[in-house]
């Protein structure tokens, strides 16, 4: 009992002495360090927001393709049916005239004006907003300079705000008694707009993802990578 109080009563210093260092300092076995660089790169940093980029492209032109073909396929054709086979006026890529609207009244009644106004109101507003957003991001971010982004982001721009002006413009004109001239011709030229900076859009898009528009991800310097490589020894 005398020995152990004895050995417990050492000091550090005679303790040093007879085991060395490692009897005074107490080993700890640290985790290894995790270097934030190899993950959070800039390379990979680049890599995601292109991944999330084109997620959200995808999910925009599906539901573009959704919707025209929801308004302008099935919708827009099925009121036909209350119209004895005439088209509406949002059918017409070459527009229409004061006779044409004259026949329209004829065979709608408040209830096919009323099913129209709504089918502006909800899917026919969504698509140019939908499909404008998702031009604009896919010119975005595939056209570098700056110029050239600006004049391509201003065709589905103006697409949006013409189709969205042109329903206000087809509902007045149907929803009036008798229309006159200016306003058909409005509602008109409108319409064939409409359709032309679609068209316009499509073929834009169609530029920047097969003619070879790079990323800025292509665009960097030649030494972006081997700034960012360790320097071996």
């Amino acid at each position: 009992m005398g020995r152990d109080n004895g050995a417990m009563a050492k000091t550090p210093a005679q303790r040093i002495k007879k085991h060395g260092d490692r009897a005074a300092v107490p080993q700890h076995h640290l985790p290894p360090v995790i270097n934030p660089t190899a993950t959070r790169s800039p390379q990979n940093a680049t890599r995601n927001a292109q991944n999330n980029g084109n997620l959200i492209l995808i999910a925009g032109v599906v539901a573009s393709l959704f919707l025209f073909w929801y308004v302008h396929l099935l919708t827009l054709n099925q009121l036909t049916q209350l119209t004895g086979g005439l088209a509406m006026p949002d059918s017409l890529p070459g527009g229409f005239d004061t006779a044409y609207i004259g026949q329209l009244h004829g065979v709608m009644d408040d209830a096919a004006r009323g099913q129209l106004n709504y089918v502006h109101k909800t899917a026919g507003t969504l698509f140019p907003l939908i499909f404008g957003f998702t031009w604009l991001l896919l010119i975005g971010t595939n056209v570098t300079r700056k110029q050239l982004r600006w004049g391509l982001w201003a065709v589905p721009l103006l697409f949006v705000v013409v189709r969205l002006w042109g329903n206000v413009a087809v509902d007045s004109v149907l929803a009036s008694e008798t229309p006159d001239a200016g306003q058909v011709a409005l509602a008109s030229g409108l319409t064939v707009a409409g359709w032309a900076l679609l068209v316009l859009s499509l073929l834009a898009g169609a530029a920047v993802f097969f003619l070879g528009a790079k990323t800025p991800l292509q665009r960097r310097p030649q030494g972006a990578d081997s700034a960012t490589q360790p320097k071996s020894p």
